[in-house]
């Protein structure tokens, strides 16, 4: 990204704002929101909107715009990317960069559940609307799901998320639904639980959000090594699940290993992954994502 790129963004925001519709209209819009493999590797790039900028060590990584959208633009050009998971703001730059044609978007739909606040687990839908998705022509809308069964500020968020569901299944529309269980600790930090009886109640109860589940898909942690725990998660649905990639870890190869049991599990469609390969250990945006392709 040279600054020349950035001007050139924030000067088609400034003085021709409705470029960014047009450019929607015209995106050529992928044959199947899974990839011509029926497989998909979507990257996701929503954390900043919900003020969750740290990848790996570094706690602001994702605060650098031009820097995010290059990695993002890395990504999405390599072979095996299918699509991509964002708010308005991130899109709309990849939009004008012309980033989009062929790869499935899904828009980021509730973000209001700011990391670190008091009312973490109040996911506000501040993001997009079904009517703005479809309008968008976009493929689908995520949403992301924590249950505290201690917590009354979870039931809006089920609320919402039902009607999200129902909307964007009258539309035609994916709904991705990304369910944990979630708990404060003693430090008050609020952490999702990956036991395994956990994370299949959590997908349970998101699995049948709305008045149909046609068009959802499910996006799940891998648990354990992606093997037999996940298999005992997984087997609660016959709903397409996505794999979540989740947080940079120091072992990347252990990562893929689990990645690579986890998708051999008849429900599981293909990855969503952001900062594991948007930020890398080492720096390799290509060799993460392709390596992460070549699972597929």
């Amino acid at each position: 990204m040279r600054d020349s790129d950035l001007r050139l963004l924030t000067e088609t925001r400034a003085t021709d704002p409705g470029r960014i519709g047009e450019l929607a209209a015209a995106r050529k819009r992928p044959d199947s929101p899974l990839g011509p493999s029926g497989r998909a590797l979507v990257i996701a790039a929503d954390h900043p909107a919900r003020g969750s900028l740290r990848a790996g060590a570094e706690p602001m990584a994702m605060a650098d715009r031009a820097d995010l959208l290059r990695r993002l633009c890395l990504a999405l050009e390599r072979p095996g990317v299918t699509g991509v998971l964002g708010t308005a703001d991130i899109l709309e730059d990849l939009l004008l960069l012309g980033a989009l044609d062929d790869r499935a978007v899904f828009a980021s739909m509730n973000r209001g559940g700011l990391a670190g606040a008091s009312f973490e687990l109040d996911d506000r839908f501040t993001g997009y609307d079904v009517d703005a998705i479809a309008r968008f022509g976009f493929e689908g809308g995520k949403m992301l799901l924590r249950v505290g069964l201690d917590d009354d500020r979870t039931a809006p968020t089920l609320e919402a998320c039902a009607r999200a569901v129902s909307g964007l299944a009258d539309a035609g529309l994916v709904a991705m639904v990304e369910p944990f269980l979630s708990r404060r600790g003693e430090d008050g930090r609020l952490r999702n639980d990956l036991s395994v009886a956990a994370a299949t109640t959590a997908l349970t109860v998101a699995a049948a959000l709305g008045h149909t589940s046609a068009y959802t898909w499910l996006k799940v942690p891998v648990i354990g090594d992606g093997g037999e725990d996940m298999a005992r998660v997984l087997s609660a649905t016959t709903l397409p699940t996505l794999l979540l990639g989740g947080e940079v870890t120091a072992d990347p190869e252990a990562t893929f290993t689990s990645w690579a049991r986890a998708l051999r599990l008849p429900t599981v469609r293909g990855l969503v992954v952001g900062r594991s390969l948007l930020y890398p250990p080492g720096g390799d945006v290509v060799g993460a994502v392709d390596t992460a392709a070549g699972l597929l």
